[in-house]
């Protein structure tokens, strides 16, 4: 990986050369791809440099004492930029992510559980909406499907739209199956039980696509975020629950479904039916072109598995462990375990630590990856 930042620095010094030679916007363009990678490789050799003077000045006899307590409390902090700068520069050499700048739509549906997992599908929905709000994002729900039980809203199904810059990229790691151990509310003995539900990270597509995804539009049969509408079915009805007289006498409810993966969308939370259906539309692209993307990166999956051993983990795994009793969060892919329950559920500074965590582990499985790779195109050219 070193090696490689090195070359994509030599790269950006010679375009950056060519630049002041003779400008050019392609050249531009390209010397700022490189750019990143570049200032963070001085930047990690500048930590290095650092951390091997400071470590000089402790072994050197000659240092007063004075001098070397000084050198340890600057090594301490020394060690914690390199390490920041050598996170920074692994992520920067990796591809980025097709849907990484886009909006997303976080799902929340409960699993096994019953009744306390459909409360903390409510607990888990309002932490995302505090988190958000804390963090600068734009939330708003697109679809919540909910009841009143045991003192408490138990949700069947939320839909959160987030906007923001990289909103995908921040929110993606959040994506699996979360588990709660504590006394549910239904409980009249005091046991305690575990409970899941299930979040789903998926792109939330602009409504002119060629701004945001060039070529890869919603005209285009090769994309991702491609629907043959005769491959969908539209069917609309009257509206449950809720909302009055309108709602027993409109059809405005509407569900379309993907024949050929057997998708279903369901919008009936506006009056409107041609609002309903374009939030269902919205919805349907972003579940077919995450589960194409994920196919994909399925079947790359058990390629590099049969190489190095490079697995990834789904979205059906076990992700992270909520421990009402404990009051402990842990993450099972980065290891960290944070006690500060009540902080982590109100959206607070706690939630971020756990997410840069996982955010730091997926980029070391997205390195492996990478490496896995190019020893699959060593393999092939063997």
């Amino acid at each position: 990986m070193l090696e490689r930042a090195r070359v994509i620095a030599k790269d950006h010094a010679i375009l950056s050369t060519e630049l002041e030679a003779n400008y050019s916007p392609k050249l531009a363009k390209k010397a700022g791809e490189l750019s990143e990678t570049a200032n963070l490789l001085k930047a990690w050799e500048k930590a290095q440099e650092s951390i091997t003077a400071l470590e000089g000045i402790l072994v050197d006899k000659s240092s007063d004492r004075e001098l070397k307590d000084l050198a340890t409390e600057e090594l301490s902090e020394s060690k914690t930029v390199f390490q920041d700068a050598a996170m920074k520069l692994r992520a920067s050499l990796l591809p980025k992510h097709p849907f990484a700048g886009l909006p997303c739509l976080l799902e929340v549906r409960p699993g096994a559980g019953g009744d306390e997992a459909a409360i903390f599908a409510g607990d888990l929905l309002r932490m995302y909406q505090a988190f958000c709000k804390r963090s600068g994002l734009r939330a708003s729900l697109l679809k919540l499907d909910s009841s009143d039980g045991h003192g408490a809203e138990q949700v069947q199904e939320a839909i959160l739209e987030v906007e923001g810059e990289n909103a995908y990229d921040i929110l993606r790691c959040e994506a699996g199956i979360h588990r709660v151990q504590r006394v549910p509310a239904t409980e009249k003995q005091g046991r305690v039980h575990t409970s899941a539900v299930s979040v789903l990270v998926l792109p939330s597509f602009p409504e002119n696509p060629t701004e945001t995804l060039g070529t890869a539009s919603f005209d285009n049969p090769e994309s991702d975020y491609y629907i043959d509408p005769k491959d969908v079915r539209t069917d609309v009805m009257r509206a449950r629950g809720a909302g009055g007289q309108h709602v027993n006498t409109t059809d405005s409810a509407v569900r379309l479904t993907h024949i050929p993966t057997n998708t279903v969308v369901a919008v009936q939370d506006g009056r409107s039916q041609h609002k309903n259906r374009a939030k269902a539309w919205q919805i349907l692209r972003s579940r077919i072109a995450q589960a194409r993307r994920e196919a994909r990166e399925e079947e790359l999956a058990q390629m590099r598995l049969s190489v190095v051993g490079v697995a990834k983990m789904g979205r059906g795994d076990k992700i992270r462990t909520y421990n009402w009793g404990q009051a402990r969060v842990t993450d099972h892919r980065s290891g960290i375990t944070v006690h500060n329950l009540d902080d982590v559920m109100a959206g607070g500074e706690n939630i971020d630590s756990i997410m840069q965590s996982v955010r730091a582990w997926m980029v070391e499985r997205d390195l492996e990856a990478l490496t896995a790779d190019e020893q699959l195109e060593k393999k092939k050219s063997i």
